[in-house]
Protein backbone atom coordinates (compact mmCIF):
# COMPACT_ATOMS: atom_id res chain seq x y z
CA UNK A 1 0.00 0.00 0.00
CA UNK A 2 1.59 3.66 -0.82
CA UNK A 3 0.13 7.02 0.13
CA UNK A 4 0.88 10.52 0.44
CA UNK A 5 1.63 11.66 4.01
CA UNK A 6 2.91 14.59 5.80
CA UNK A 7 5.14 14.09 8.85
CA UNK A 8 7.00 16.79 11.45
CA UNK A 9 10.61 18.21 10.88
CA UNK A 10 12.35 18.24 14.27
CA UNK A 11 12.13 22.31 13.95
CA UNK A 12 7.97 21.53 13.87
CA UNK A 13 7.63 22.24 10.45
CA UNK A 14 5.61 20.47 8.16
CA UNK A 15 6.32 18.13 4.82
CA UNK A 16 5.00 16.08 2.42
CA UNK A 17 6.33 12.69 0.95
CA UNK A 18 5.39 9.34 -0.32
CA UNK A 19 5.20 6.36 1.72
CA UNK A 20 4.98 2.95 0.05
CA UNK A 21 4.00 0.05 3.39
CA UNK A 22 5.97 -3.31 3.23
CA UNK A 23 3.22 -5.98 4.14
CA UNK A 24 5.44 -7.93 6.80
CA UNK A 25 8.39 -5.09 7.50
CA UNK A 26 11.45 -5.86 8.75
CA UNK A 27 12.49 -2.50 9.32
CA UNK A 28 12.07 1.08 6.98
CA UNK A 29 14.10 3.19 4.95
CA UNK A 30 14.08 6.98 3.81
CA UNK A 31 14.80 6.96 0.29
CA UNK A 32 15.65 10.75 -1.21
CA UNK A 33 15.19 11.61 -4.57
CA UNK A 34 17.82 12.27 -7.35
CA UNK A 35 17.69 15.62 -8.68
CA UNK A 36 14.61 15.01 -10.64
CA UNK A 37 12.48 15.56 -7.57
CA UNK A 38 10.00 13.21 -6.11
CA UNK A 39 8.78 11.21 -9.26
CA UNK A 40 7.27 8.64 -10.84
CA UNK A 41 10.97 6.38 -10.63
CA UNK A 42 11.84 7.47 -6.95
CA UNK A 43 8.48 6.38 -6.10
CA UNK A 44 9.12 3.15 -8.08
CA UNK A 45 12.17 2.54 -5.96
CA UNK A 46 9.66 3.01 -2.84
CA UNK A 47 7.38 0.44 -3.62
CA UNK A 48 10.57 -2.05 -4.37
CA UNK A 49 11.55 -1.35 -1.08
CA UNK A 50 8.46 -2.35 0.12
CA UNK A 51 7.92 -5.30 -2.00
CA UNK A 52 11.17 -6.78 -0.34
CA UNK A 53 10.17 -5.89 3.16
CA UNK A 54 11.14 -2.55 4.12
CA UNK A 55 8.78 0.40 4.47
CA UNK A 56 9.69 3.41 2.77
CA UNK A 57 9.66 7.05 3.22
CA UNK A 58 10.82 9.93 0.33
CA UNK A 59 10.55 13.06 1.92
CA UNK A 60 9.54 15.06 -1.27
CA UNK A 61 12.47 17.97 -0.93
CA UNK A 62 11.67 20.41 -3.71
CA UNK A 63 8.05 20.96 -1.62
CA UNK A 64 5.82 19.91 -5.25
CA UNK A 65 8.57 21.07 -7.67
CA UNK A 66 9.71 17.96 -10.14
CA UNK A 67 10.76 18.01 -13.53
CA UNK A 68 12.62 15.89 -16.53
CA UNK A 69 14.79 19.33 -17.75
CA UNK A 70 18.36 19.26 -16.48
CA UNK A 71 18.47 22.40 -16.58
CA UNK A 72 15.70 23.25 -14.17
CA UNK A 73 16.67 20.35 -12.31
CA UNK A 74 20.44 21.77 -11.48
CA UNK A 75 18.12 24.93 -10.69
CA UNK A 76 16.20 22.86 -8.39
CA UNK A 77 19.36 21.34 -6.50
CA UNK A 78 21.75 24.09 -6.14
CA UNK A 79 18.41 26.26 -4.61
CA UNK A 80 18.24 23.32 -2.04
CA UNK A 81 19.57 23.85 1.32
CA UNK A 82 21.62 20.65 2.03
CA UNK A 83 22.21 21.22 5.53
CA UNK A 84 18.68 21.77 6.19
CA UNK A 85 17.38 19.00 4.04
CA UNK A 86 19.32 16.49 6.20
CA UNK A 87 19.31 17.67 9.09
CA UNK A 88 15.39 18.90 9.40
CA UNK A 89 13.62 16.91 6.36
CA UNK A 90 15.72 13.21 6.55
CA UNK A 91 15.84 13.44 10.11
CA UNK A 92 12.11 14.38 10.08
CA UNK A 93 11.40 11.01 8.21
CA UNK A 94 13.50 9.21 9.99
CA UNK A 95 11.82 9.51 13.28
CA UNK A 96 8.29 9.46 11.34
CA UNK A 97 9.38 5.57 10.64
CA UNK A 98 10.73 5.41 14.54
CA UNK A 99 7.60 6.20 15.58
CA UNK A 100 5.66 3.72 13.36
CA UNK A 101 7.96 0.83 15.01
CA UNK A 102 8.03 -1.34 11.95
CA UNK A 103 9.73 -4.60 12.48
CA UNK A 104 13.10 -4.25 14.29
CA UNK A 105 11.93 -0.77 14.68
CA UNK A 106 15.14 0.02 12.76
CA UNK A 107 15.59 3.15 10.45
CA UNK A 108 17.88 3.16 7.13
CA UNK A 109 18.63 6.16 4.83
CA UNK A 110 19.63 5.48 1.40
CA UNK A 111 19.91 8.23 -1.84
CA UNK A 112 20.51 8.48 -5.34
CA UNK A 113 22.73 10.93 -7.11
CA UNK A 114 21.48 13.85 -4.95
CA UNK A 115 20.20 11.69 -2.88
CA UNK A 116 23.12 10.25 -2.16
CA UNK A 117 24.97 13.14 -1.13
CA UNK A 118 22.68 13.62 1.12
CA UNK A 119 22.73 10.19 2.40
CA UNK A 120 26.38 11.23 3.14
CA UNK A 121 25.25 14.53 5.00
CA UNK A 122 22.54 12.48 6.59
CA UNK A 123 24.70 9.73 8.29
CA UNK A 124 26.58 12.54 10.18
CA UNK A 125 23.42 14.65 10.79
CA UNK A 126 20.71 12.26 12.24
CA UNK A 127 21.77 9.90 14.88
CA UNK A 128 18.39 8.32 14.70
CA UNK A 129 19.27 6.96 11.76
CA UNK A 130 20.67 2.79 11.83
CA UNK A 131 22.47 2.36 8.37
CA UNK A 132 22.85 3.99 4.85
CA UNK A 133 23.37 3.01 1.54
CA UNK A 134 25.06 5.90 -0.90
CA UNK A 135 24.28 5.60 -4.94
CA UNK A 136 26.79 7.36 -6.78
CA UNK A 137 26.87 10.85 -4.79
CA UNK A 138 28.81 12.68 -2.31
CA UNK A 139 29.02 16.55 -0.98
CA UNK A 140 32.20 18.39 -1.11
CA UNK A 141 34.61 16.88 1.56
CA UNK A 142 34.90 19.64 3.27
CA UNK A 143 31.18 19.63 4.53
CA UNK A 144 31.82 15.80 5.60
CA UNK A 145 33.07 15.47 9.16
CA UNK A 146 33.42 11.39 9.16
CA UNK A 147 34.21 11.82 12.74
CA UNK A 148 30.51 12.06 13.27
CA UNK A 149 29.71 9.01 11.16
CA UNK A 150 28.99 6.33 13.43
CA UNK A 151 26.69 3.79 11.53
CA UNK A 152 27.46 1.43 8.91
CA UNK A 153 27.80 2.69 5.53
CA UNK A 154 27.64 1.40 2.16
CA UNK A 155 28.26 2.88 -1.02
CA UNK A 156 27.86 2.16 -5.05
CA UNK A 157 30.29 4.13 -6.95
CA UNK A 158 30.16 4.80 -10.95
CA UNK A 159 34.17 4.57 -11.85
CA UNK A 160 33.11 6.62 -15.53
CA UNK A 161 30.75 9.02 -13.29
CA UNK A 162 31.41 12.80 -14.59
CA UNK A 163 29.37 14.31 -12.35
CA UNK A 164 31.05 12.67 -9.14
CA UNK A 165 34.59 11.78 -10.04
CA UNK A 166 36.75 8.62 -8.94
CA UNK A 167 39.64 10.72 -7.40
CA UNK A 168 36.83 12.47 -4.82
CA UNK A 169 35.65 9.21 -4.02
CA UNK A 170 39.37 8.14 -3.10
CA UNK A 171 39.61 11.13 -0.86
CA UNK A 172 36.06 10.63 0.62
CA UNK A 173 36.93 7.33 1.50
CA UNK A 174 40.34 7.88 2.60
CA UNK A 175 38.27 10.16 5.43
CA UNK A 176 36.08 7.53 6.18
CA UNK A 177 39.27 5.30 6.80
CA UNK A 178 40.81 7.84 8.70
CA UNK A 179 38.23 8.09 11.06
CA UNK A 180 37.40 4.53 11.24
CA UNK A 181 34.17 4.50 9.71
CA UNK A 182 32.13 1.21 9.29
CA UNK A 183 32.25 1.28 5.55
CA UNK A 184 31.41 -0.68 2.93
CA UNK A 185 32.36 0.34 -0.83
CA UNK A 186 31.70 -1.28 -4.33
CA UNK A 187 32.93 -0.09 -7.29
CA UNK A 188 31.33 -0.64 -10.87
CA UNK A 189 32.44 -0.08 -14.56
CA UNK A 190 29.87 2.57 -15.00
CA UNK A 191 28.25 5.66 -15.89
CA UNK A 192 26.37 7.71 -13.33
CA UNK A 193 22.69 6.64 -12.57
CA UNK A 194 23.59 2.77 -13.97
CA UNK A 195 20.74 2.46 -11.72
CA UNK A 196 17.92 4.34 -12.75
CA UNK A 197 16.49 2.93 -15.70
CA UNK A 198 15.06 5.66 -17.02
CA UNK A 199 18.45 6.79 -17.62
CA UNK A 200 18.34 5.22 -21.14
CA UNK A 201 17.04 5.84 -24.39
CA UNK A 202 17.57 8.70 -26.91
CA UNK A 203 16.31 11.17 -23.96
CA UNK A 204 18.44 10.34 -21.29
CA UNK A 205 21.37 12.89 -20.37
CA UNK A 206 24.66 11.90 -22.55
CA UNK A 207 26.52 11.31 -18.94
CA UNK A 208 24.19 8.55 -17.68
CA UNK A 209 23.36 5.13 -18.40
CA UNK A 210 21.45 2.55 -17.14
CA UNK A 211 23.18 -0.59 -16.89
CA UNK A 212 20.45 -3.40 -15.53
CA UNK A 213 23.17 -6.24 -14.68
CA UNK A 214 25.59 -3.50 -12.29
CA UNK A 215 22.16 -2.55 -11.01
CA UNK A 216 20.94 -5.40 -9.97
CA UNK A 217 24.24 -6.76 -8.14
CA UNK A 218 24.58 -3.15 -6.58
CA UNK A 219 20.85 -3.78 -4.93
CA UNK A 220 21.27 -7.37 -4.12
CA UNK A 221 23.92 -5.81 -2.19
CA UNK A 222 22.05 -3.59 -0.56
CA UNK A 223 19.62 -5.58 0.60
CA UNK A 224 22.01 -7.90 2.25
CA UNK A 225 23.34 -4.81 4.06
CA UNK A 226 19.98 -3.27 5.31
CA UNK A 227 18.82 -7.15 6.36
CA UNK A 228 22.26 -7.50 8.56
CA UNK A 229 21.71 -4.25 10.23
CA UNK A 230 18.02 -3.03 9.68
CA UNK A 231 16.49 -6.34 9.85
Amino acid sequence: MAQNIHFQRPDGGSLSGYLAEANRPLGAVVVIQEWWGLNDQIRGVADRFASAGFTALVPDLYRGKRTVEAEEAHHLMTGLNFGDAASQDVRGAVNYLKGLRLGTGKVGITGYCMGGALTVLASTLVPEADAAVVWYGMPPLEYVDASKLRIPLQAHWATQDEFFAIAGVDNLEASFAQAGVNYEGHRYLAHHAFANETAQGPHRIPQTQYDAAWAQQAWDRSMRFFGKHLG
